[in-house]
């Protein structure tokens, strides 16, 4: 039987905690399978601690819960409708083996990018859950059923893998590895999920993705040059340390704005302040070193002793006479001369 759920941290649980003479059953660590419908995927890396590994993080809403075992009064499923079923993050490690696949699908190239036809369906994801399912009241009626209340463990963290979840995600990247063109077709690699699992569960029939059963190989055909490794992974490594910065620049302005937090109490007291005070202080000069001090000195001594030595010269060209004036000056010097004998002579008369 299938029944619509309800979460634990609704109203009516409390309530029906609290309430005695209420028939009710409280299952804890329930293995389910959670149907959730996926709404974004997005490519992410660790720190360099982990040299950067990806993985990928899958976001979407809770749609259903399928227990293992059948719940009391034989509840096979939970449903939710849509928009009332919890958000669900979970975190898809790729293993070693998946990596090499995905490097070998031109990874380290910037054409790389995660599948859009994983996006908009229905994931089965494993998980547990606590549930507490009330009785029905025992009036034969059609409304008269039983009520499931459920609550996912780490519902916003889940940690999958293939081996977990039965998907081989890097099965569904396109190939980017001649010079970031994709193919055509999609084609998994059955030699390693074989080596990996055989129960490999598809997200899609091979009428949906209209895959042929053989693959035409060309033979002879020109293989275009790949871009050297090395500076393909310099390239990615340095892409994935702008992201790393991009998500810490955006997490600490998170931060910034939300009350509460010490980054908002020290943009909001400490930083403001100082820009106020950095505001009204007056600009000034920036401080002259003692080198450039000295030779601005010397260099004012100079100009002064040349300004010194031009005056000087100016005044000994305009005191020395000229060849005329020191003509006239003899001459009036002969004439004082002859004038004071001729005086003497009539004196002595």
């Amino acid at each position: 039987m299938r029944t619509a759920g309800l979460t634990m941290n609704d109203v009516w649980a409390h309530r029906v905690l609290r309430e005695r003479g209420v028939e009710t059953y409280r299952l804890e660590g329930v293995t389910a399978e959670l149907g959730v419908m996926v709404e974004s995927l997005d490519l992410k890396h660790r720190g360099k601690e982990e040299n950067y590994r990806p993985y990928l993080h899958m976001t979407g809403e809770l749609r259903s819960v399928t227990p293992a075992k059948a719940l009391p009064f034989g509840i096979s499923q939970v449903t939710y409708s849509p928009g009332q079923g919890e958000k669900v993050d979970a975190f898809y490690e790729f293993d070693d083996q998946q990596l090499v696949v995905l490097a070998s699908k031109g990874y380290f190239t910037s054409g790389f990018a995660v599948p859009e036809q994983v996006t908009g369906i229905e994931w089965e994801l494993p998980a547990t859950a606590d549930m507490l399912v009330l009785a029905p009241s025992g009036a034969q009626t059609e409304d008269d059923t039983p009520v499931v209340f459920t609550q996912i463990h780490d519902i916003g963290g889940l940690e999958i893998d293939l081996e977990s979840s039965g998907y081989d995600l890097a099965g569904y990247f396109a190939d980017h590895s001649t010079d970031g063109v994709p193919r055509a077709e999609a084609v998994v690699d059955a030699r390693g999920l074989k080596a990996r699992s055989d129960a490999i569960n598809s997200l899609f029939t091979e009428d949906e993705l209209g895959l042929d059963t053989e693959v035409k190989q060309v033979v002879g055909a020109p293989v275009p040059e790949a871009a050297p490794v090395a500076d393909g992974m310099s390239a990615r490594l340095q892409q994935i340390e702008a992201e790393i910065a991009a998500e810490r620049e955006q997490y600490q302005s998170e931060r910034a704005s939300t009350e509460g937090t010490t980054e908002n109490l020290y943009r909001e007291r400490v930083a403001a302040a100082l820009q106020t005070a950095e505001e009204q202080e007056e600009p000034f000069a920036p401080p002259v070193s003692a080198r450039e001090a000295q030779r601005d000195l010397n260099l004012d001594l100079d100009l002064e002793l040349e300004e010194q030595e031009q005056e000087t010269r100016r005044r000994e060209v305009k005191s020395a006479p000229s060849l005329d004036e020191r003509k006239r000056h003899v001459a009036q010097r002969a004439a004082d001369l002859d004038f004071g004998e001729d005086g003497e002579q009539s004196l002595g008369s």
